[in-house]
């Protein structure tokens, strides 16, 4: 006959937290078992009975009931494990930060996970998680653009005060060309992938149908564009679509135009003159950003452009017009944030995680 083992002295609290685990469907699978182990000594069961009605060894249950007697609830709970000791530590992520700054290996442009892990005789996942958790993405970039203006200071100056502070009673707008903008020609609509998720999808092949210049003023208080197509890009153009927007200003408002240092912008002293309510401002050298005209052409591209299936000309410039037109009734300004981009920000920043 099985000894009935002793009933372990429990507080109605414990009790009360024993039998919240022992019927709940939420608390962790161990916990619950461990709560009906308990319960089952407390009611008076052997430790036979209650092993064999748990699927347990009985062993296990004495464990829990001597864990159970000396400390109650606490007693349940797992104690702290120190773990099993980390084949990839801090001098493992130190070497993949250094092997980073060496040159790839011969016929790679670029690291990739495979070659660090040959390089430094670990697994690929040992080498993908160091990547995780220092936030380094081999394959994704960005580029940067420095001006080497001298006079950037100067010339940023200006461009930036006419947004954040233009002279009284004056109009502010930026200028530029979107050159050759194609008419793509192909099948566009919806696919599924292998992962069962539902994409954007086209057709690899199209026809060119030719292309468009796109001349645009952005009113920098208001956010209004104004636009105008054209087959050509030549001062010719520039020039007339600057007669265009200056015949909708009054003769005796001031106009400041912000524009890059691209050719047909400079040497117009001749109309300059016959316009000498016009101030042209030119941002610095490899410095385009700075107009905020470029901010618009972002999102003409990405709301209209990118990924459209135009059949010929017409159909691009009924495009670009029908952009414009549906912006222009909720057109507002943009709020002049550009992150400053300091020299340090240039270097290599694993240098820096070395450290």
């Amino acid at each position: 006959m099985s000894r009935n083992a002793p009933i372990p002295k429990c507080s109605d609290e414990d009790r009360a937290t024993l039998e919240r685990w022992a019927r709940s469907s939420s608390e962790e699978a161990r916990y619950v078992l461990r709560a009906k182990m308990i319960l089952g000594c407390l009611y008076g069961k052997s430790v036979t009975a209650v092993a064999k009605h748990l699927h347990v060894r009985p062993n296990t249950v004495i464990l829990w009931r001597q864990r159970f007697t000396a400390q109650g609830i606490k007693g349940l709970r797992d104690q702290p494990r120190s773990g099993k000791p980390p084949k990839y530590g801090e001098e493992f992520r130190n070497q993949v930060l250094k092997t980073l700054e060496e040159p790839p290996p011969a016929g790679q442009a670029v690291w990739d996970g495979s070659a660090l892990a040959r390089r430094l005789g670990a697994s690929d996942h040992a080498i993908w998680r160091i990547l995780r958790r220092e936030g380094i993405c081999l394959q994704r970039q960005r580029s940067w653009c420095v001006s080497t203006d001298p006079e950037f200071a100067a010339k940023a100056a200006d461009v930036i005060g006419l947004y954040l502070n233009p002279p009284e009673k004056a109009l502010v707008i930026s200028v530029d060309e979107k050159p050759s903008i194609q008419a793509l020609e192909r099948a566009v609509g919806y696919v599924e992938t292998d992962n069962g998720k539902i994409v954007r999808g086209y057709k690899s092949t199209y026809r060119r149908h030719g292309t468009l210049n796109l001349f645009a003023a952005l009113e920098v208080a208001t956010g209004a564009v104004h636009t105008q197509t054209t087959q050509l890009k030549r001062r010719v153009e520039f020039l007339e679509f600057m007669d265009r927007v200056m015949a909708e200003v009054p003769a005796e408002k001031e106009v400041h135009v912000v524009l890059d240092n691209y050719c047909i912008h400079k040497k117009n002293e001749v109309w300059l003159e016959r316009h000498p309510n016009v101030f042209f401002h030119f941002t610095p050298t490899s410095a385009s950003w700075l107009n905020q005209i470029e901010i618009w052409f972002g999102i003409l591209s990405r709301k209209a452009l990118r990924g459209a299936n135009l059949r010929s000309i017409e159909e691009l410039r009924q495009a670009i017009e029908a952009f414009v037109t549906a912006y222009s009734a909720k057109a507002k300004p943009f709020v002049w944030r550009k992150r400053e981009v300091k020299g340090s920000q240039l270097r290599n920043t694993i240098v820096n995680l070395c450290n």
